[in-house]
């Protein structure tokens, strides 16, 4: 939360960060909102050639049926996989220069529209 305080030798008024108080709840909406566009980004440029068809066994995108048993599992072992790689998957899409929370960000995306 941010006061507005007086400073002695000034007459503008001052912010202040008030330390104890929590982030706002529209900054987090925000954060989620550029999370979901860095998950989408991220399935549209290194995701959506397996995840699209189904190549090699890759639960396709937004099928309930083949992403219920995985999401079962939970995110951690979701994450791990994306990140780590798993069957026929690279290691983060078989894109190195991705950071571990783009991938993340990307395995949320699919997640939620299989939901």
């Amino acid at each position: 939360m941010v006061g507005v305080t007086q400073a002695k030798t000034n007459s503008l008024p001052v912010e202040t960060a008030n330390p104890s108080s929590s982030p706002s709840p529209i900054k987090a909406t925000l954060a989620s909102n550029d999370n979901a566009g860095v998950g989408k980004k991220t399935f549209e440029s290194i995701c959506t050639g397996c995840h699209s068809s189904g190549a090699l066994g890759a639960p396709k995108f937004a099928n309930k049926k083949d992403w219920a048993p995985r999401i079962a599992q939970g995110m951690d072992v979701l994450y791990k996989s994306a990140i780590k790689g798993k069957n026929s998957m690279p290691a983060k899409g078989g894109n190195p220069a991705l950071t571990d929370d783009e991938v993340k960000a990307a395995v949320n995306y699919m997640v939620s529209a299989a939901k």
